[in-house]
């Protein structure tokens, strides 16, 4: 068996196992990369680069069927469903390969192939040809799909998003299970390309919204498209010719059921963490659910040496919060036992449905909400929105008695740029006042936030 010595081993060669690499490697240490499986990381292989470009087509069918209102008419549109895949497909390798490249840099005495595991507190086991003695551990070993149990006797029909873009062609229906992001933007998307799909989901929210006005207002307008079924648990699955037949249950007791083509389970991503044998490197699991105690700043676990980062700690699943959390966790293992502890980033979730909906800072809580204030504006008025014809939606500010924004939710037209300028105010703790010191060109969508922090600001004494 090799025989390995090195400062840091990382475990995982994707987003955060990438980060990890780097910066325990730009400290100074030597590192070691154990890999397992294709390269090219989740996001660019089989998350949010294939899922835009889906959407991306599916954006362009819309487009064209509602360009009337523009007084631009437009022919029949005709979806070419294996076109539209070879594109996806194809992007997405180019994609791909940008990330092989990185890897490719690496040399490959510091690279290991397989799959590892800890033999005790101190060693890892690669299968059986490589045996390794690190000084710390990156734990990067990314997630997977699930499946629910309702769905297993017809697993070989279902898809995930480990597999759905490597379908040849369009089905003709399709069932997704779970309205968050993944399964709203896929569902939509599926529909705009002609597929008759139905979404459902046993939460009463889409998207994971916590606010109730803005989940209300999103399942409203996304329902007007999607055949959205909230509250519903599937309770069996079946075979049936060359398609699957589904019965749910909803919370009212009202029963349904459909055939479709195929299923997409998107109902979570779990850590990859299994095959680790946590247990033998004494790491403690005080939930019972696979995934080891840990601080979310340092990314250590427990005083071990041992740090997780990404999607691995399912903490924020996420590509920027992979990237730092694995650039933190490699940086602290190459200088363990003195480890650094930054502030964390405001939440940030974005789902990229039209309208689009996200989510920034301090999460919406009717009990803590109390003592808040609250700043709101439709997009109904909203000049720009109604240039665009996408005159819907809602933005809610949230912030504390002094004016100090602390968060927002919104569904609406573009959202995901107005996202990022309030993550950069609740990040540099801005007040209602501060955030109304800046430019906004008129007429944007970003208008509307102003709108939003505008009202925060005429409730805490921030205006001129």
């Amino acid at each position: 068996m090799r025989e390995l010595t090195c400062d840091v081993a990382v475990i995982g060669a994707g987003t955060a196992g990438l980060a990890a690499y780097d910066a325990a490697a730009k400290a100074g240490a030597r590192a070691v990369l154990i890999e397992r499986g294709p390269g090219g990381t989740t996001c660019a292989r089989v998350g949010c680069m294939p899922s835009k470009l889906l959407i991306e087509a599916a954006s362009a069918a819309y487009d064209a069927r509602h360009a009337g209102v523009f007084g631009v008419e437009v022919g029949e549109v005709r979806i070419d469903g294996a076109a539209v895949m070879r594109r996806v497909r194809a992007l997405r390798d180019d994609f791909v390969a940008s990330v092989l490249d990185g890897l490719d840099r690496i040399p490959d005495e510091q690279r290991v192939s397989g799959t590892a595991r800890f033999a005790d507190p101190a060693t890892l086991l690669v299968d059986d040809h490589t045996r390794i003695v690190p000084g710390a551990v990156v734990i990067a070993t990314g997630s997977s799909p699930s499946l629910p149990p309702p769905l297993h006797p017809i697993a070989d029909r279902v898809l995930t998003t480990d597999t759905l873009f490597e379908i040849e062609t369009l089905p003709d229906s399709l069932a997704v299970l779970g309205a968050g992001a993944v399964g709203l933007e896929l569902a939509q998307a599926m529909t705009r390309l002609g597929v008759r799909v139905t979404l459902l989901d046993p939460a009463d929210a889409v998207g994971g919204i916590r606010d109730p006005e803005v989940g209300a207002r999103a399942a409203a307008l996304l329902s007007a498209e999607i055949d959205l079924r909230l509250g519903a648990t599937v309770e069996t699955a079946e075979a049936q010719g060359d398609g699957v037949r589904l019965t749910w249950r909803l919370a009212s007791g009202e029963r349904g059921e459909g055939t479709f083509a195929r299923v997409l389970a998107a109902a979570g991503r779990p850590p990859n963490l299994s095959d680790l044998d946590l247990a033998a490197a004494g790491l403690d699991d005080p939930e019972e659910d696979g995934l080891p105690d840990f601080n979310p700043r340092t990314l250590q676990c427990g005083t071990l040496p041992i740090f997780i980062a990404g999607d691995a700690n399912h903490e924020r699943p996420v590509l920027h919060e992979a990237q730092r959390q694995g650039w933190i966790a490699g940086g602290n293992a190459a200088r363990f036992p003195q480890v650094e502890a930054p502030p964390p980033w405001p939440a940030f979730s974005l789902v990229f449905t039209h309208p689009q909906i996200a989510a920034i800072g301090r999460a919406f809580d009717p009990e803590a909400a109390r003592d808040w204030v609250i700043g709101e504006t439709s997009f109904a008025d909203q000049g720009r929105a109604r240039a665009m014809d996408r005159a819907e939606g809602l933005i809610r500010v949230y912030a504390e008695p002094d004016g100090r924004l602390t968060g927002a939710t919104m569904v609406g037209p573009g959202v995901e740029h107005l996202a990022h300028l309030m993550a950069v105010a609740v990040q540099e703790g801005w007040t209602a006042a501060t955030f109304l010191d800046r430019p906004f060109y008129h007429p944007t969508l970003e208008e509307g936030l102003q709108t939003a922090v505008r009202a925060v600001a005429e409730r805490t004494g921030g205006t001129r």
